[in-house]
């Protein structure tokens, strides 16, 4: 189903409503205001839903090319800046051709809310679990897909991804304009190149920044960031081993490697499994920012010779995932919700298989957590529809923007959508970076994707270098230098 299969009235009382807009208490020069939507679209006279949206107009009338809409965070939008993009892509050219809208997708932020219950995890906080313990695992799914439908009920299977791109077209009809420009990030990149295939001539220009694989299930997206932290773990090994000198770890990959799972081994005899846990998670996020490369091989050193308290300092300011959500009764259930837009296998067997080979090949950045039973293997809805495949037929020239390195989406998804829409590719090299144009502070990126959403250069396939560069530290028996080693 798209909005265009409707009859051509159902959606008027949505489209021709033009929003009253109010100074947002930001401070930043900002507007606000809300939009009705259908919460289910084929139903268009039922329940409604509404979407907080802000405004930074452009600065020069005539040079106003339109509006732009730009998403992070989710899947879903959930974690994401929502109304709070204008101000930060304010800081870039884009303000010289946008009004820069910013919007809570359904269900999140000062949108209308889809809630959920709070279920304390049974599950011990572990990154390398045993097998006795993946029913917990389990356990915990199922109960909280179970306190999801009870808050959720009906209106879950509406919160999809399609349904966020018919919204973004309701928002472009009721601000008065033909087309939208788009920056997606992250999730937004799926939701970019959905909003795409179903209103392809609706959409002007395209930048998506760290993308979704366009073919890839939720499963495969988050099993695919354990692929992604382990290909940095190494890149980081070899890196220290060329530097034995430095950091006392062993002269070759494998040798580091093996210190690594030392150190793991001796914080759980010496702290617990939380530690070490935590640890894991720092093999991950720490090898995919290679400015903190250095700072990683002397925390292994120390986890391996030192005191566990010490190594606890070093690891105090670590992220946990999934992140944790254990205050007050109810949280967002979006990201459960539109996860469920495409199938979770039914067969905990296939999950606790998955789970024995990550743990054994992909501790770090918590990937066999990754792998782990999530609310799918339980769903409570079946999905209106099926998910909507990304094409390229109709589209403008857009770009991708994508590092290397980058541990949340690897970079494979990147490659596959600019194939799949026929964008060009910006490559950002030996980067772990996620998010980059107008948010990772390198200025070659952002000179590029300015020059193409503001004068409409489109560039070639480019390969940009990173601004967040290795430690200085000359490998062994080489003189010291300066810039990346």
């Amino acid at each position: 189903m798209t909005t265009s299969h409707l009859s051509p009235d159902a959606l008027n009382g949505f489209r021709g409503r033009r929003p009253t807009w109010s100074p947002a208490p930001s401070g930043d020069g900002s507007e606000q205001c809300t939009v009705e939507v259908p919460l289910d679209y084929a139903r268009p006279d039922g329940p409604r839903i509404s979407l907080a949206l802000t405004r930074i107009r452009a600065k020069d009338p005539a040079r106003r090319r339109g509006i732009l809409l730009a998403l992070n965070g989710g899947p879903g939008g959930y974690f994401g800046l929502g109304r709070g993009f204008p101000a930060v892509l304010a800081r870039t050219r884009l303000p010289e051709a946008y009004d820069l809208i910013g919007f809570d997708p359904r269900g999140t932020g000062a949108s209308t809310p889809l809630t959920s219950e709070i279920t304390p995890p049974k599950a011990p906080f572990d990154s390398r679990l045993p097998d006795a313990d993946f029913s917990l695992l389990a356990e915990d799914a199922r109960i909280r897909e179970e306190g999801n439908q009870r808050l959720g009920g009906e209106a879950r299977r509406h919160h999809n991804t399609p349904n966020i791109a018919r919204d973004m077209d309701v928002i472009r009809q009721v601000l008065g304009e033909d087309k939208l420009t788009f920056v997606g990030y992250t999730y937004g990149t799926y939701l970019g190149a959905v909003y795409g295939a179903l209103f392809p001539e609706r959409l002007d220009r395209c930048v998506l920044d760290s993308c979704v694989h366009p073919d890839w299930s939720w499963r495969e997206q988050f099993m695919a960031q354990g692929r992604a932290n382990r290909a940095n773990v190494d890149a980081w090994a070899a890196w220290v081993a060329d530097r034995d000198g430095e950091f006392r770890l062993g002269g070759t990959r494998e040798a580091v490697l093996a210190a690594v799972e030392e150190a793991a081994r001796n914080t759980v005899e010496r702290a617990g499994t939380q530690l070490r846990t935590l640890f894991d998670g720092a093999m991950g996020s720490r090898s995919a920012n290679r400015a903190r490369w250095a700072e990683l091989g002397h925390l292994v050193r120390e986890l391996r010779t030192g005191d566990a308290a010490v190594a606890g300092r070093w690891l105090s300011d670590e992220r946990v995932w999934p992140p944790a959500e254990t205050e007050g009764t109810t949280r967002c259930g979006v990201l459960d919700a539109v996860t469920l837009e495409k199938d979770w296998p039914t067969d905990l067997e296939v999950y606790y298989e998955d789970m024995r080979r990550f743990r054994e090949n992909h501790p770090y950045g918590y990937g066999m957590l990754r792998a782990a039973p999530w609310v799918g293997a339980f769903r409570a809805f079946t999905p209106p529809q099926p998910p909507v495949r990304p094409t390229g037929e109709g589209l403008s020239p857009g770009l991708v923007v994508h590092a290397d390195g980058d541990p949340t989406d690897h970079y494979e998804g990147g490659a596959a959508m600019a194939e799949r829409l026929g964008y060009r590719l910006i490559t950002v090299a030996d980067s772990g970076q996620h998010e980059i144009y107008g948010l990772g502070g390198n200025p070659a990126v952002d000179a590029l994707v300015d020059a193409y959403l503001v004068d409409g250069v489109v560039p070639e396939d480019t390969v940009c270098a990173s601004t967040v560069l290795r430690p200085d530290v000359p490998s062994d028996g080489t003189p010291r230098a300066t810039g990346r080693v």
